[in-house]
């Protein structure tokens, strides 16, 4: 499989955006080398879960449906080349797990992590053109999954890192990028898909879209 560091300076003679406003996603992407443009998407993630068979079928959708309302702007659908869209959620015993909405449910979310595996699964949705003078389209839909083991944490721990603030925006309310990386014993996949963005199969992704003229 061949990624896209031989191929920036075609990738950045491009018009890319990354349809959300993840400081960690910006930072992943410009890390690839990637010059691109933010446009934060107005799809609302209320998704019922109960329509979906399981959780990835569901973070796929929220990214496929996340991508599709910015390719439809009109600053976007004529001129862009590439729209990416993400989302990650976390799963526990068979339960999405999102943003916490407030400290408390943060809290409880830590507390069901702790001494424990959990899931997390982040999907990309990349939407081009297909081919020249195409109308941009779903292209490329897919997901990473990676397990990770918390250790043991205490009550006055989980009180000490809420109060951080850190876990507010965060799936599973903890970014393993930071200190929250001190509770994790071990992982079994894609560190990155942890933070938000599966690095290698993206840059894979992207390569085949330019290989096979879809980009």
């Amino acid at each position: 499989l061949n990624m896209i560091l031989d191929q920036i300076s075609v990738l950045n003679a491009k018009h890319i955006v990354l349809a959300s406003g993840s400081p960690r996603r910006k930072e992943l992407l410009k890390m690839l080398g990637l010059s691109f443009e933010i446009v934060v998407s107005g799809f609302e993630e209320t998704l019922n879960k109960s329509d979906f068979k399981c959780a990835s079928d569901y973070v796929c959708e929220n990214a496929k449906q996340k991508a599709e309302a910015v390719s439809q702007l009109d600053s976007v659908i004529n001129s862009c080349d590439l729209v990416i869209g993400c989302d990650t959620v976390v799963v526990h015993d068979g339960k999405i797990l999102e943003k916490p909405d407030n400290e408390a449910h943060a809290f409880q979310m830590l507390k069901q992590l702790s001494g424990s595996c959990h899931q997390v699964i982040s999907a990309v949705a990349l939407f081009s053109r297909n081919a020249p003078n195409h109308p941009l389209s779903l292209t490329k839909l897919f997901h990473e999954t990676t397990t990770v083991e918390f250790a043991l944490l205490d009550a006055d721990l989980i009180s000490a890192y809420v109060k951080t603030g850190e876990p507010m925006d965060k799936a599973g309310g903890y970014g393993i990028q930071s200190v929250a990386g001190s509770f994790v014993k071990r992982i079994d996949g894609c560190f990155y898909n942890v933070v938000g963005l599966p690095f290698y199969r993206i840059s894979t992704e992207i390569r085949d879209l330019l290989d096979t003229g879809k980009l």
